[in-house]
């Protein structure tokens, strides 16, 4: 592959629903380009972008893969990433590294929830894009409907560039909306010639053409006072207005094809060169060392190397690879480079283009370019490797948090290490997976954006390493506390030959009002009845005591612990006694002083658009929740907030998916302890005792 500078490179983004195209349209600019000989389907398993066993047999995207074309005389590094929200993180990576993006619209389905999850990221990471509408090969596709779809969520900055053809219930070509100029296609291929435009299509173009105008006329005043006088804009004013608004995201083309057919391929390529900026147009956000303040720096190949790591991708057989984005200066095969985060240098002897799994060696990198670097220790996703002495870090892409998760544990007790290992690989390689161990509850838990993501790590995991991992329910972390004053005694006495053991204490146990401490302990001893060098001991005997309460096993807060009174002997009583003495006492006052169970709550925020707020709240009301209060923001959205127990939020962002189409989001945090209700209770205990 050959070495392209700055302003010859695009890094583009391809976003939209799952489902929707992506990968066969990565797949379709590959054969057209030359990439491919073959055209590769993701019903048989051999496109470019699929290339994971897991991938293959879902027949879905589960990774970002980079597919650079050459085309011209640029070099396009597209990044296809998957539609299904599960693996949300990375399309977050992939547009951290990207330029622009394509979002991808299935021509029958229309816009879905994941084209406006697409529009978001966009937003998000401020970049440029444009629509492309593919299956336009399918008779039931209607382009005019996505058009007035887009228009309606996202006004008239989104213009059509092309009305199609069809002849005889075939999509055979396009009018070309900008240059007016017909264009049939040569059978099914990409190839095109042409054409008058037919008399049929002169409704549809004139309402075509007067968007695409209005569009133009809304980038400046000067334009808008001529469009509504009547004036025509030249070819020369348009071509003009769209490259330049295109780049700032004022105006926002639709184009139109088959991925299956590689019908629209060239145009869409040419459009890509035409209006999407290479890096020497754009900034990426830098923290100074020595001054803490974040700056922005440009993409510039003159300046000393620098790059960011914006994902890892690690394969038991083609190895770990950190794909980075060089942000200045020219990173060349053999340079020694230095990773800024970990202070650590290291050689880059070999430097790779990934194409799909595979790696292509190439000289040198220029800034803006995307490539990878492998044998080097100890780099990962969000680091930033550049000459030693560099005094700025890149900022690391914002992941999506994980609020998923299930406990498991090693089907067979013999793999458990190879399980960590394996886990800590496909860590590196996702940033929404993480792993928690909960001593608490004898149980590992593994986090995730959605279960389906969870469900695919365990077949991965299968697959790769050869280990086998069970998911199951994880269980609640409840506290147990009293709720009423007791006073009780504790007598250890045990004479068994030679010196024997004596402790006695008179305790009182009630409830302290502070949830977030296990116990307070406190003496109000007097008289000498048990001497002060046993006070520690008896209190030991609390702190045992407290991890695991009489009801369930669960650990007890908000206990207060008095020691009041008691009795001892001068050669029986010892430190183990009196431990033993209150661990007693505490038993008997335990069960006496109305024991309950609590439950941890958590405050769940939930965004939803504001026709879905009403099925919310009534699913938060079956889950034993408080609605707190809803708060509006742009777009048409609210946000729902409401206090939740902890054990009804399991599976809950299957059902949030399911009640809103995929378009909610929700995140929650810990909140408090409050008491369980009787029917929870009684649940709970019964199943601690089952076990």
């Amino acid at each position: 592959m050959n070495v392209y500078g700055t302003d010859q490179i695009r890094n583009v983004v391809v976003l939209g629903h799952g489902g929707s195209g992506k990968t066969t349209l990565v797949e379709a600019i590959a054969n057209v380009t030359g990439v491919t000989k073959r055209l590769g389907k993701v019903a048989d398993g051999n496109t470019i972008s699929d290339f994971d066993k897991e991938e293959q047999k879902r027949q879905f995207s589960i990774s970002t893969t980079v597919v650079p074309i050459e085309y011209d005389d640029i070099k396009i590094n597209f990044l296809d990433t998957p539609g299904y929200f599960d693996f949300v993180g990375e399309a977050e990576e992939a547009c951290s590294a990207a330029g622009a993006a394509i979002i991808v619209i299935n021509g029958k389905s229309g816009v879905e929830v994941g084209t406006q999850k697409a529009w978001d990221l966009c937003e998000k990471y401020n970049l440029p894009r444009m629509f492309f509408v593919t299956n336009m090969d399918d008779d039931q596709a209607s382009f005019r409907k996505v058009v007035m779809e887009l228009n309606e969520l996202y006004g008239r900055k989104v213009a059509p560039f092309h009305v199609p053809m069809r002849e005889n219930e075939k999509f055979v070509g396009f009018v070309n909306v900008v240059k007016m100029k017909g264009r049939r296609f040569i059978g099914n291929t990409s190839e095109y010639e042409e054409c008058d435009i037919p008399d049929y299509l002169e409704k549809h173009l004139a309402i075509s053409r007067d968007a695409l105008m209005e569009a133009v006329a809304e980038t400046s005043e000067e334009f808008m006072e001529r469009y509504f006088s009547g004036e025509e804009f030249t070819y020369e004013e348009v071509s003009t207005a769209l490259r330049e608004h295109v780049m700032d995201s004022q105006i926002v083309p639709v184009l139109m094809g088959s991925g299956a057919n590689t019908q629209g391929m060239n145009m869409l390529l040419l459009a890509i060169k035409k209006y999407f900026p290479s890096p020497q147009y754009l900034e990426v956000q830098a923290k100074d060392i020595a001054t803490g303040e974040m700056v922005l720096v440009k993409y510039d190949e003159t300046k000393h190397f620098s790059s960011k790591v914006f994902k890892t991708m690690v394969d038991p057989f083609i190895g770990k690879y950190s794909l980075i984005k060089v942000v200045t200066g020219v990173l060349k095969a053999g340079d020694t480079v230095y990773n800024v985060n970990k202070e650590e240098e290291a050689r880059a002897s070999k430097i790779y283009v990934l194409r799909g799994k595979e790696a292509i060696e190439v000289p040198e990198l220029h800034a803006g370019d995307i490539g990878a670097l492998t044998k080097i220790d100890n780099i990962a996703t969000g680091d930033t490797i550049a000459v030693k002495g560099a005094n700025m870090f890149y900022s690391p892409a914002a992941i999506s948090k994980p609020y998923t998760y299930k406990a498991y544990r090693a089907k067979n007790k013999a793999d458990e290490d190879k399980i960590n290992g394996a886990l800590a690989k496909m860590m590196e390689e996702d940033l929404t997976l993480k792993t928690v161990n909960d001593v608490e509850n004898r149980q590992t838990l593994l986090y995730g954006i959605g279960d389906q993501q969870l469900e695919v790590v365990a077949a991965k995991m299968l697959a790769r390493y050869k280990v086998e991992i069970e998911l199951d329910t994880p269980r609640v972390a409840y506290r147990e506390t009293i709720r009423k004053k007791v006073r009780v005694q504790g007598k250890h006495k045990k004479q068994s030959g030679g010196s024997g053991q004596y402790g006695d204490v008179h305790m009182e146990f009630e409830p302290s009002g502070d949830l977030d401490s296990a116990y307070v302990f406190e003496e109000k001893v007097v008289g000498g009845a048990v001497p002060k060098n046993y006070f520690p001991a008896v209190e030991k005997g609390i702190q045992e005591c407290v991890l695991k309460g009489t009801l369930a096993g669960y650990p007890v807060v908000g206990l207060k612990a008095t020691l009041v009174d008691g009795s001892y002997h001068p050669v029986d009583s010892s430190e183990i006694a009196f431990k033993m003495a209150t661990i007693l006492a505490y038993k008997k006052g335990f069960a006496e002083a109305n024991p309950v169970l609590l439950e941890p709550i958590v405050t769940v925020s939930v965004t939803v658009p504001n026709d879905l707020v009403g099925d919310v709240m009534g699913d938060m009301n079956k889950r034993r929740g408080r609605v707190l209060g809803m708060d509006h923001i742009p777009g048409g959205k609210q946000i729902v907030t409401a206090d939740v127990p902890m054990s009804e939020m399991f599976g809950y962002g299957t059902v949030l998916r399911a009640m809103t189409g995929g378009i909610g989001d929700f995140s929650y945090e810990f909140a408090r302890y409050e008491q369980a209700p009787g029917d929870v209770q009684r649940k709970v205990v019964e199943a601690a005792e089952r076990e």
